[in-house]
This record gives C-alpha cells, sequence and structure tokens, in this order.
C-alpha cells in the first residue's frame, strides 16, 4: 500500500493541481485536507481550462472518490456552483464527492469579518482574499464553528447559528460598527444548501481508514504552500491552516505511518501573492517576462504574482519542514531563452552570511539574497523523457539535488497533462 502527500514547497502556486492530475491515475482515493475556496488549482486538459478551489483536482479522473477533509473550510455556495461547472463540462462530480462530516462551513459574516478586518488594517493589510478563510478558521478554534455536520440537519443548524450570531453581533459592532447579520436570512439560505450537500457527507477519517484497510491508493492533495504554512511561514503573512505535510495528518484524519512518500512541488523559478518578505524577488524586465510568459496571475483573485528567482534556501527549508521524500518541479519552459538563469543558495543578514530561513520576521525582511548561477537552456520543445532533456537544464536539475538533498521526481515543461516527464513514480 503507497499513500502520497503533494505538498506546495513555496508560497503556493506552484502547479499542484497539475501534479496531483497527473500522480491520480495511480491512485483511487484523493484528498484534499485543508485550506479554502482561497485556493486554486488550475489544469489544462485538452487545451481545456479548469479552475478547482474545494474540489480535489482528481475530479477529472473516471473512478477515483474525492473526499473534502475535516481540515478544510467549506463555502458551500461556492461548492455547489464547483460542482455544477464540472458536471456541465461532462464530469460526474455526484458519484465521486465525499465530504468529511466535521468539515467547517464558511458563512456570509465570515467574509464581511474579512474584508472589515483587511480594511482596518490599512497600510498594514495582509493580502487576503477576502473569502472568509482566516475568521472561518478563528471560529472553529474558538469552538464556535458550524460544522457540515451541523448544516444538513436544519434544527441543530439553527439552533448553533441563532447562538453564534449573538456572539458575532455583538462584535461587529462594537468592533466595526456594523449593523450585524440576521439568523433567519442566513438559515434561509444556508439550509438549502446544506440539503444540497447532505448526500455526500460521511465519517471522513473511518472512510479513509476503511479504504486503506481495503489496499486503496491514497493520493493527498495540499493548497497554498510551505511558506504560508500557519506556524512555518512568514507569520503574519500566511494563510490560516497548516499547509506543511503534518497537516496532512490532521486534516484529514490519518496516521503519519500511513503516509509512504511527500512529494514538494516547486516552480523553477518562484513566485508569491499577497503582503511579505520575499528575498529572490525581481523588479526588472527578467521578472515581467516570467509573469507574462508563465501567466502569473491567481487563478482565483487574477492577482499579478510578484516573480523571483528559485530561492534554494527556502526550498531546503521547506524539504526539512515536511520530510520531503521527492520534488517536482514545474514551469520550467518557462524560462526557456534566458541567457542565465540564477538561483539563491544563501542569504546576507546584517553583513552576515547565513545559510537558513530565519523565523523571526524583521530579520527575515532583512535578508539580502546570494546567487549562483547556471547557464540556461534554449527550449525544452520536443523533451520527452530523462534523455531528451538539454544538458543545461540536466545541470540545474542536478544542483537543486545536491542543495536540498532531494531527488526530482517529476518535470512539469508545459501545461498539458502530456508535457510532463516523470524520473520516478511515487506511487510505484
Amino acid at each position: 500500500m503507497r499513500n502520497v502527500a503533494v505538498i506546495g514547497a513555496q508560497w503556493g502556486d506552484e502547479g499542484k493541481g497539475k501534479i496531483v492530475d497527473m500522480l491520480t491515475d495511480s491512485a483511487d482515493v484523493i484528498v484534499r485536507f485543508q485550506g479554502g475556496s482561497n485556493a486554486g488549482h488550475t489544469l489544462v486538459v485538452n487545451g481545456e481550462k479548469f479552475v478547482f478551489s474545494l474540489i480535489p483536482s482528481g475530479a477529472l479522473h473516471k473512478n477515483k472518490t474525492c473526499l473534502i477533509g475535516p481540515g478544510v473550510v467549506v463555502d458551500p455556495k461556492g461548492l455547489l456552483q464547483e460542482m455544477a461547472n464540472l458536471e456541465k463540462h461532462g464530469y460526474q462530480v455526484d458519484t465521486s464527492l465525499k465530504i468529511s462530516g466535521t468539515t467547517h462551513v464558511i458563512m456570509p459574516y465570515h467574509r464581511e469579518m474579512d474584508v472589515l478586518f483587511e480594511q482596518k488594517r490599512g497600510a498594514k493589510k495582509l493580502g487576503t482574499t477576502g473569502k472568509g478563510i482566516g475568521p472561518a478558521y478563528e471560529s472553529k478554534t474558538g469552538r464556535r464553528g458550524i460544522r457540515v455536520w451541523d448544516l444538513i440537519n436544519p434544527d441543530q443548524f439553527k439552533q448553533k447559528l441563532t447562538e453564534i450570531l449573538v456572539d458575532v453581533n455583538d462584535y461587529v459592532k462594537a468592533m466595526f460598527n456594523h449593523q450585524g447579520f440576521d439568523a433567519n436570512k442566513i438559515y434561509e439560505e444556508y439550509s438549502v444548501y446544506g440539503q444540497k450537500l447532505k448526500k455526500y457527507a460521511v465519517e471522513g477519517p473511518l472512510f479513509l481508514s476503511n479504504e486503506m484497510n481495503n489496499n486503496k491508493k491514497v493520493l493527498f492533495e495540499g493548497a497554498q504552500g510551505t511558506m504560508l504554512d500557519i506556524d512555518h511561514g512568514t507569520y503574519p503573512f500566511v494563510t490560516s491552516s497548516n499547509t506543511t505535510s503534518g497537516g496532512v495528518c490532521t486534516g484529514s484524519g490519518v496516521g503519519p505511518t500511513k503516509i509512504t512518500e511527500v512529494i514538494g512541488v516547486s516552480k523553477a523559478y518562484t513566485t508569491r501573492v499577497g503582503e511579505g518578505p520575499f528575498p529572490t524577488e525581481l523588479f526588472d524586465e527578467t521578472g515581467n517576462k516570467i509573469r507574462s510568459v508563465g501567466a502569473e496571475y491567481g487563478a482565483v483573485t487574477g492577482r499579478p504574482r510578484r516573480c523571483g528567482w528559485l530561492d534554494l534556501v527556502a526550498l531546503k527549508y521547506s524539504a526539512m519542514i515536511n520530510g520531503l521524500t521527492g520534488i517536482a518541479i514545474t514551469k520550467a519552459d518557462v524560462l526557456n531563452g534566458i541567457g542565465t538563469i540564477k538561483f539563491a543558495t544563501s542569504y546576507t543578514l546584517d553583513g552576515k552570511k547565513i545559510d537558513y530561513v530565519p523565523s523571526n520576521l524583521p530579520e527575515f525582511e532583512r535578508c539580502k539574497p546570494n546567487f549562483e548561477e547556471v547557464k540556461g537552456w534554449k527550449t525544452l520543445d520536443g523533451a520527452n523523457d530523462a534523455q531528451s532533456i538539454p544538458a543545461e537544464m540536466k545541470e540545474y536539475i542536478k544542483f537543486i539535488e545536491s542543495y536540498t538533498g532531494v531527488k526530482v521526481y517529476i518535470l512539469s515543461i508545459g501545461p498539458e497533462r502530456t508535457q510532463t516527464i516523470v524520473f520516478k513514480d511515487p506511487f510505484k
């Protein structure tokens, strides 16, 4: 039995969706274990583009089961819209999707509070998507959350919603001079969503345990990236969940001994969205070229991504935090034709050279990158196996492996499924 976790090894947007989609061929169950509709995975299949926010990327394959785990926060309206869009394109989500009953629900007041908090921060804004993710996780941690089990049981839902809104309304009136939220109005809308989602609710951890006991192979799909982890990222410029491999266990309900491979996905360069430190960020024509050629705009928000050279210091940190067994390099084709490829192998902090990511944010913000470089490749067009990769690309991969101590398993050289070179299949 082999179970594989796919983790973002940078600041998110690494192309995890494509890697998950490719590995789904070998899996039986695909699990989304954290995050919410603030994350987006973009897939291109036969020239057609799909954007996933909540449903695991494995939904584009037949005879697979997709589970939304308890570590996710779900916007029911958005989920139903996503399901309808896939059904419209001929994908039978209705028969493949399951949702853990203990998954927490994003409510209208979460989205409103997300926007209000960001406005209040002013110049110190975090760059949130305004999807209500942070406030939903706050409600969860504060034990004021509404779960899928509540949503699908009308009386239970009404009672909890009414009780919770007493505190929520007191808070938003005092903090933001907000008029508050109408429990009856929310109940009428969201109870409809609950009844539509009722048939998908399952005991998530029990379901996964039974599948594994029946020798089914499970693929765990991460959202965002390591550097956005609530505990191990560039706090407070992070997301509100554990995006690292430890989140696989808490966000799905399986023990760590059940996971056999942890694959970290990294672009051949680095990007990040929103505020926060980014040592290798480029502000020149090369950065603009990478953004343009790589179509570096958020799948959910459309925001332009900040672009820079590959940060190997951060990638090595990611390998350590996640216990990576393999790396998937994506978007290598975006660097086609760039004469010299640079990558950071250390930082200079207050005049001192360091080879680690400082966990103290002000220190990380003062870090300046020290670069090494390799000769660039002209094109990756036509490469279809390890032997046909240009020598310059091989040298780049060799340096990444040597620095991080982790082998590169997969190389993506374009958006289509066929534009992928697999050096090692983690399921075999």
